[in-house]
């Protein structure tokens, strides 16, 4: 069973040669690697044409990048990665083993943690760690290819919630989802508040579209009931939950004021 991995990227040569150093290092045999590049000025480009096995120029954003990568692939399974995350050498085997056991599943999450740099960097580990199991905040990410074709491939109306979009789609189609034991690992690299909320203002026109989009259920993504529903994870680490708090809350202002802008702009609000 060949496993593609398909790689968007963006200025990406921070992370780049670690994350496609892990995906060439898997222990199946049968692994391609995918990087679909959108008009990168940092040297993302040539780690890029060094390390995959196809590398194209295309865009404008991930979901159309995703989508191009799926096209060019020749895998029976598909995977799409970040090009800050780092996989576990055997995550490609337990995918094929997953698959092969069980005709049924269509697609399969691959549970995630984080590292990085500084304090907000542990923070953000800690909040990934509560996820882990939550099917309110994991999607799969590896998907048989006539199941990823069938849904159509992800939304390239949506920059941000695209995530969500693809999971609420396979959820509705009753694709049985499954999961393997390997993890990645996403590289937060050192967080900035300021950063932060500049991204997520970014990503909230989008996010206001997947909530238009998506009426009856979009709102309850907001809600990460795993974070307080461990509340001794958190008090045995009270300064980590205070950095979680305000980064969350940081996040949130980004997004609110991104929702504000769009709706502004469509002269909705």
């Amino acid at each position: 069973m060949k496993i593609s991995f398909v790689v968007p990227t963006r200025n990406s040569a921070r992370t780049l040669e670690a994350c496609l150093g892990s995906l060439r290092g898997q222990t199946h045999p049968e692994v391609e690697v995918v990087v679909i590049d959108n008009s990168s000025t940092d040297g993302t480009a040539e780690i890029g044409r060094r390390l995959a096995h196809t590398f194209e120029q295309w865009g404008p954003e991930r979901s159309a990048q995703r989508n191009r990568g799926t096209a060019v692939s020749t895998g029976d399974v598909v995977v799409f990665i970040d090009s800050d995350m780092v996989l576990e050498p055997h995550v490609a085997t337990e995918i094929a083993a997953k698959f092969a056991a069980d005709e049924k599943v269509g697609a399969l999450i691959i549970p995630e943690r984080s590292f990085g740099e500084g304090f907000l960097a542990r923070c953000r580990e800690l909040e990934k760690n509560l996820y882990v199991g939550d099917p309110g905040v994991e999607a799969a990410r590896a998907f048989r290819r006539p199941v990823i074709e069938k849904l159509g491939g992800w939304n390239e109306a949506l920059t941000a919630a695209e995530d969500w979009d693809l999971a609420d789609r396979t959820r509705a189609a009753g694709v049985k989802v499954g999961r393997v034991e390997a993890w990645i690992w996403h590289d937060e690299g050192r967080i900035k508040l300021r950063a932060t909320f500049a991204k997520k203002r970014y990503y909230g026109r989008w996010i206001d579209q997947y909530v238009r989009m998506h009426a009856d259920t979009g709102k309850r993504k907001f809600v990460r009931t795993s974070l307080l529903k461990q509340p001794t994870r958190l008090l045995r680490h009270p300064v980590l939950t205070v950095g979680l708090a305000t980064l969350k809350l940081t996040e949130a202002g980004g997004l609110l004021l991104g929702v504000r802008d769009s709706r502004a702009a469509q002269g909705t609000s």
